[in-house]
């Protein structure tokens, strides 16, 4: 017996080896930045060479070398945007751009220009962190490996994201944080297909992070003791301010970037006017410059006192606003965290003041507000509490860090409706969705969707039948059947145009012998592309070769309203005991025809919606044997616009053929606590009260309201 693999499975094993080609790469390419930082670094500000860590600038001592360093470097820095215009900036943005405007395509220059221009951004004394560019160059390397070889777009786009996660957990050893914030900002999706590929490609980073920078957490917490429940109070009022921090932050750094907009400064000046601003803050507070994790370590340790603090959390924002938005390149991500840590810093030397029996040591304020300003900011609470917590490796401070972080994303939220990531792309008018949820589309079966009740034409039909009922708008194609129900094909407007036949023709002659058609089980994705893939709008639905539904574009449209049913209220079990009841009810079932009653019954239904503004209706539109399915469609629309003009809630279908049955079928799924009748045959209120059963009208208990528009028996 010879084993086979499935093509998915193929394509999933194909994906896994480029990941780990993508991961080794990603971590050689943040190496070789963190090294390249301190080297310019090491050359720039101190005059020495050196190729190991980061040196500090806490203590720099101020000289004209800083502000002449930084000049120039913000020269070489857009010198080489004249070459690769996406370096600018942290460039987040621009690799979730390439995600969702250019199929994940970032150009091959951007792996090798990002790294070099952010370290000399950051090597010059930028307050930048390093995680942007090595996020978009991470990234660069999996869209290239993408491009080179050949991919789907979605396959490139986990490439792409693999990239990226993987770069940074080389750069930061948190590759837990890396793959969250991969999903959360440049894949948008989380399934088996990606996943694997993401954790793979993070891992081999993660574990070149730790043969060459080490296995310890990146920040060093002191000890300390966390009170337990009574503090989570003091974290919740934390994570509240923090949020107004984070606005604070990300609405100065829109300013900013605003302003050099329009400005009528050249962009290639920019970056030098911005480096001339952070340098001149670094000759009063060095500790605003570079990277700053030492400081971190500073705050945490709670070295600084509140002027201290107060003035590197000014200095550090205000540099970082006018070098970011002056287009150099830069990250956002080490900037936010101390600042953040530095607002905790703050906010702990207060409270501890104010009340000075609270068992919470400053560290601990400070990496929950670390957390909690970058999760906020970035509107990723989740990736921010993992991160901090990877790079923090402090479980004490793990409850409040996750309650101080929601809440803090709460307050950003309603005050903002953009992130630091995503505001640059609203204003080129990309829209960035917030959330992961399942896609009902591959989760809902095409017999879910499908009508039932079809219109077909007869295998011995004639063109010129079919061109007349086309003609009279019916429908725009029709299933071609035999005796036993058998689908042969399917006739459209297309088939009729395409060919000059006789109108005595029979239809046959001019349809593929080959029916495109689709199974009742299969999903609505499947439909959506057999329908592409064939250039059709209505698939027969076919089972063991007999047709039992059609499904057509417009019913996969419609199958949408089921998700948004789902963020519907439902009236819960106080509703009824709570809320006034008329004598009609909250629901009310409408059984009509094309006018819907007419006026008299629009002016009854509008009256009482007044009376009730909560009352909803459910429209049912009998439909005849035999009867028109599409003017029965019409029908249902044109009445459920018409309840929709008063402002209430409505929903509606195509019921039995029988209208008592429809009535009868409703009320037995509890759609309606009342009856409205709307131009029904003279004699429906007594057909009524002799045909519904005892039972359903006993639990109805409601009166029927009935309208008639034939007056000479409008009163029975």
């Amino acid at each position: 017996m010879i084993f086979t693999l499935s093509q998915p499975i193929r394509r999933q094993l194909f994906l896994v080896g480029l990941a780990t080609i993508v991961g080794f790469a990603a971590g050689g390419a943040a190496y070789l930045l963190v090294r390249t930082i301190s080297l310019i670094t090491h050359l720039a500000l101190f005059g020495e060479w050196g190729w190991g860590e980061i040196p500090s600038l806490a203590d720099l001592e101020p000289s004209p070398r800083l502000p002449i360093v930084a000049a120039l470097g913000a020269l070489l820095v857009a010198s080489i945007a004249r070459f690769a215009p996406i370096i600018r900036g942290h460039g987040i943005p621009e690799a979730m751009e390439a995600v969702l405007r250019r199929q994940s395509r970032i150009a091959p220059r951007t792996a090798v220009a990002k790294p070099f221009s952010a370290a000399i951004a950051i090597g010059t004394g930028g307050p930048f962190g390093a995680e942007g560019p090595i996020i978009v160059t991470g990234g660069a390397i999996g869209s290239l490996v993408g491009q080179i070889l050949r991919v789907t777009p979605s396959e490139r786009k986990i490439l792409l994201a693999s990239g990226a996660a993987a770069g940074m957990a080389a750069t930061f050893g948190a590759p837990l944080a890396s793959i969250l914030l991969a999903i959360e900002l440049l894949l948008f999706e989380l399934s088996m297909r990606s996943l694997i590929p993401l954790v793979v490609a993070t891992s081999i980073a993660g574990g070149i992070h730790s043969a060459v920078f080490g296995t310890g957490p990146l920040f060093t917490v002191p000890q300390h003791d966390y009170a337990g429940l009574p503090a989570l109070p003091v974290f919740a009022v934390l994570g509240l301010a923090c949020g107004i921090a984070a606005m604070v932050i990300a609405r100065g750094l829109f300013f900013a970037e605003r302003q050099f907009r329009v400005s009528r400064i050249p962009l290639f000046w920019q970056p030098l006017i911005g480096s001339l601003v952070f340098a001149g803050i670094g000759l009063l507070v060095p500790r605003a410059l570079g990277v700053g994790t030492d400081v971190v370590d500073d705050v945490l340790a709670g070295e600084l006192t509140l002027t201290a603090l107060f003035a590197l959390l000014v200095a550090k924002a205000v540099s970082w606003w006018v070098a970011l938005g002056s287009g150099t390149s830069g990250g956002t991500l080490a900037p936010t965290l101390l600042m953040g840590a530095t607002f905790g810093g703050i906010f702990a030397i207060i409270t501890l003041e104010v009340a000075p029996g609270l068992d919470v040591s400053e560290g601990a304020f400070a990496v929950v507000a670390m957390a909690a300003v970058f999760g906020a900011a970035t509107r990723a609470p989740l990736t921010s509490i993992v991160f901090v917590f990877e790079l923090t490796r402090d479980f004490d401070v793990l409850l409040p860090l996750m309650l101080a972080t929601v809440m803090a994303a709460l307050v950003f939220s309603a005050l903002s409706s953009e992130s630091i990531y995503t505001e640059k792309l609203s204003r080129r008018g990309i829209r960035v969705g917030g959330e992961l949820v399942a896609d009902s589309l591959r989760t809902t079966a095409v017999i879910d969707v499908m009508n039932r009740v079809v219109d077909t034409v007869d295998v011995d039909a004639t063109v010129g039948e079919v061109a007349d009922r086309i003609a009279r708008g019916d429908r725009g194609a029709f299933p071609i059947i035999d005796e036993e129900g058998r689908c042969l094909g399917m006739v459209s407007r297309r088939h009729l145009l395409s060919q000059d036949l006789p109108r005595d023709s029979l239809v046959t002659e001019i349809v593929p012998s080959d029916v495109v058609s689709i199974g009742p089980q299969a999903s609505l994705v499947d439909a959506m592309q057999r329908m592409a893939d064939e250039e059709v709008t209505h698939l027969p639905v076919l089972e063991e070769g007999l047709l039992v539904g059609i499904c057509t574009r417009a019913d996969i449209v419609r199958s949408r309203s089921d998700e948004l049913a789902l963020e519907r209220l439902d009236q819960g079990w106080l509703a009824p005991m709570l809320q006034r009841r008329d004598k009609i009810g909250s629901r009310c079932l409408v059984v009509g025809n094309r006018s819907l009653g007419g006026d008299a019954l629009m002016a009854e239904l509008a009256d009482r919606v007044r009376r009730s503004p909560q009352m909803r209706f459910h429209v049912v539109v009998p439909l005849a044997a035999g009867g028109d399915l599409t003017a029965a469609r019409e029908q249902l629309e044109m009445q459920l616009g018409l309840l929709a003009d008063l402002g209430t809630e409505s929903s509606g279908e195509i019921g039995d053929a029988d209208p008592l049955a429809a009535i009868e079928n409703a009320l037995k799924r509890e759609t309606a606590e009342g009856i409205v009748l709307s131009t029904l045959p003279p004699g429906a209120s007594r057909w009524l009260r002799s045909n519904l059963p005892a039972g359903v009208a006993r639990r109805v208990d409601v009166p029927c309201v009935i309208v008639h528009d034939h007056a000479p028996e409008s009163s029975d």
